[in-house]
């Protein structure tokens, strides 16, 4: 398999199976950072929990009202705020590299349906 990047208006992820070290990598046109494969793994995993958590709560909240959720593994910790249909994504980098991101909430959708689609988790 060779390299693959997606990407997108304000985002972009892609995947290396051949790269020694920094097989993925997360960014937008102006930034990105290469992610080892289980820095990969947990963020594609907690940005789908936030998804889900997101989409579950857009029926408890009234349209005007913004939220806040969060998730963390050893490797990496995501927030995603705004409305359950429009919410800006960020994410730090636990790992020792001190790195951290964002993505408008225009990208997000696009950035997490590529996410699914990227590798078999």
């Amino acid at each position: 398999m060779e390299q693959l990047i997606k990407s997108g208006l304000g985002w972009r992820i892609g995947w290396n199976p051949n790269a020694p070290e920094f097989k993925g990598l997360i960014g937008t046109e102006d930034w990105a950072i290469e992610l080892t494969e289980a820095e990969l793994n947990d963020f594609c995993r907690l940005l789908t929990q936030l998804a889900d958590t997101m989409k579950q709560l857009a029926a408890e909240l009234m349209d005007e009202e913004k939220i806040a959720c969060e998730a963390e593994s050893d490797l990496l910790w995501l927030e995603v705020e705004g409305y359950p249909h429009a919410y800006n994504l960020c994410f730090i980098l636990n790992t020792g590299r001190g790195v951290e991101g964002k993505w408008n909430s225009s990208a997000v959708p696009e950035l997490l349906q590529a996410s699914r689609m990227l590798k078999v988790f």
